[in-house]
């Protein structure tokens, strides 16, 4: 989805290269969609960098539909059926996510596969200090936050039918691998930090083997909030979720305390004043989710934040690339390639305060 953003339905026009006919996908949903009625207003959310998400809009309601970009794409990457599957899994639950309503993987419906899903109007928040909100229910919506993670990783996933979702065990050094193979795959420029993070990362990792259903990307601008309550309403984008090491989810939920100062793009709490703000610190945020799992202090701080900041690198290289193959959905994605370099020094920095050596 997009920012605070086009969480209350604002939605601009379609993309020409994210067009598709609308009658064929209105077709599709009176047969698969239950309880959906014609006609289907279609507009497109803004931002994001993924998969284009668009807003159905009909007599019997709003939906959201998410689909695979056109175009060449990298290996493993929009796996909407993946995001389908999850969100569908966690409905049998009382875990907040939308309903998802229709996967389709026949691409002469719009072009690419897509899945439908309820909309729901809340609060998505791009800048984590969220502005205009109370000291109050910031406090409580980064608890909310915390819980919502907490409760995710609670679940078993066999209960769930997701014991196939990904491989159990070394997951670390499996998303060590993928990002760097994604990473060289989507590369324009040498960063030399980057290049030692991929060396040093894989013989590093901590011992101890967990296994959950992991979001991958959980963030401020995924989770949205209720629209006046202070509370998460709904999780949203789950592409790269998989089974993993919830604390892979814990110490990325916690990339805004530790990344660097925002050069450009997305803002983070560098700088903010967080007891004012009513905003954790970064040792108590971990400290409470600690609490609420029943797990002893979190060990080895260098090496997860090395790794995330490794890891959004590799994943915001990922976009510079689409943008250059035209198949990313911001069209101001190429102006990510600024923010690679800060991101992979201070991932270095990390390391280093684990025993990295220049």
């Amino acid at each position: 989805m997009a920012e605070m953003k086009v969480s209350q339905g604002e939605t601009v026009d379609v993309a020409e290269r994210h067009r598709f006919d609308t009658k064929r996908l209105e077709r599709y949903m009176e047969e698969h969609v239950e309880g959906f009625r014609g006609p289907l207003t279609v507009g497109q959310f803004a931002g994001g960098q993924s998969n284009p998400t668009y807003k159905l809009e009909s007599p019997s309601g709003a939906y959201v539909m998410r689909r695979k970009p056109p175009g060449k794409l990298l290996p493993s990457a929009h796996a909407v059926d993946r995001e389908f599957r999850v969100i569908k899994a966690l409905n049998q639950t009382d875990f907040p996510v939308p309903r998802a309503y229709a996967l389709c993987e026949d691409e002469t419906v719009t072009g690419t596969p897509f899945y439908i899903m309820s909309f729901l109007p809340g609060r998505v928040f791009w800048d984590p200090t969220m502005q205009d909100v109370s000291k109050s229910d910031r406090s409580k919506m980064y608890d909310s936050m915390n819980e919502t993670m907490a409760k995710l990783h609670s679940y078993d996933p066999a209960a769930l039918g997701l014991e196939d979702y990904g491989r159990p065990g070394n997951y670390f050094a499996r998303q060590i691998s993928r990002w760097s193979k994604q990473y060289v795959a989507s590369e324009t420029v040498t960063i030399p930090e980057m290049n030692k993070l991929m060396e040093w990362l894989p013989a590093n990792i901590p011992e101890g083997e967990e296994t959950s259903i992991v979001h991958g990307d959980y963030a401020t601008h995924n989770i949205m909030f209720h629209p006046t309550e202070p509370r998460v309403l709904a999780v949203l984008d789950w592409e790269i979720s998989t089974l993993g090491h919830p604390l892979g989810d814990l110490t990325y939920n916690t990339l805004n305390w530790y990344g660097p100062k925002p050069n450009s793009g997305r803002p983070n709490l560098a700088g903010a004043d967080l007891e004012a703000l009513g905003i954790p610190s970064f040792e108590d945020y971990i400290a409470r989710y600690c609490e609420r799992t029943n797990r002893p202090p979190l060990e080895n701080v260098a090496f997860y934040k090395a790794y995330n900041l490794f890891r959004i690198g590799a994943i915001i290289q990922g976009i510079v690339g689409r943008a250059r193959e035209g198949t990313a959905n911001d069209p101001n994605a190429a102006a990510n390639a600024a923010r690679v370099p800060p991101l992979a020094k201070a991932g270095w920095e990390e390391a280093k305060k684990a025993g990295a050596t220049d």
